[in-house]
């Protein structure tokens, strides 16, 4: 999945980029409401972490305007402010959730998986296609009765193809999903890392299909 991150504290930007890029995550991160415009008008976004005060405004003109262009990527507001009606506030204005600082990274983590539920339209950390099942908590595959621990990278990818099943996905888009925008990265990466789901899928009656010249499609019964 890839995150923005609009936060101005470097320390805790720094803490959040680390925990969440362990968990394989691409997280952009914008130090103001300048840099987070810039970025979500090039890029789509699984997912943003939106602080209130800013150096260049308040982070709830940035969540309205949001809204009002009509996009959807949910919004997890994380602030210092803990009084009842700023969290009611900011649910109003279309945040999807709200967390206090300071937090812990556990309940940061939690409250991500659980907007992206909600996003997905789904209420389990587990989705099933055929006898293949990917857990996104415990980052396993498991097909026909045989468990698979997933590395970072092939969890999010086969995120993103369990999440669109039969949809055309481009190798750009990819690229985009998996790595972040310090990454110098060709499209031959996504290949390999094609390669290795595919090797994990082996067995089951779920497939990734090359659809030459344009993408790639997750084959399911």
């Amino acid at each position: 999945m890839r995150f923005l991150l609009v936060e101005d504290n470097p320390q805790l930007a720094a803490a959040v980029l680390d925990r969440l890029s362990l968990d394989g995550h691409v997280v952009d991160h914008a130090g103001d409401l300048a840099t987070a415009d810039g970025f979500i008008s090039t890029t789509d976004y699984d997912l943003i972490l939106l602080d209130i005060m800013l150096p260049d405004g308040d982070g709830r003109d940035f969540l309205n305007a949001h809204r009002a262009r009509g996009r959807t990527t949910p919004v997890i507001v994380l602030t210092a402010r803990s009084e009842v009606s700023d969290r009611v506030g900011a649910l109003d204005m279309g945040a999807d959730d709200y967390i206090a600082k300071p937090f812990d990274f556990a309940e940061l983590e939690a409250r991500c998986r659980a907007v992206l539920r909600r996003q997905a339209g789904t209420a389990t950390n587990v989705t099933r296609f055929g006898n293949a099942s990917l857990n996104r908590l415990a980052g396993t595959l498991d097909v026909a009765g045989k468990s698979v621990e997933l590395r970072n990278r092939e969890l999010r990818l086969l995120e993103v193809f369990f999440a669109a099943p039969g949809q055309i996905i481009p190798k750009p888009k990819l690229v985009d999903r998996l790595f972040s925008y310090d990454e110098e990265v060709s499209e031959n990466a996504i290949e390999v890392y094609v390669g290795r789901l595919r090797k994990h899928l082996e067995g089951s009656d779920v497939s990734i299909v090359t659809v030459r010249g344009l993408g790639y499609r997750l084959s399911v019964p």
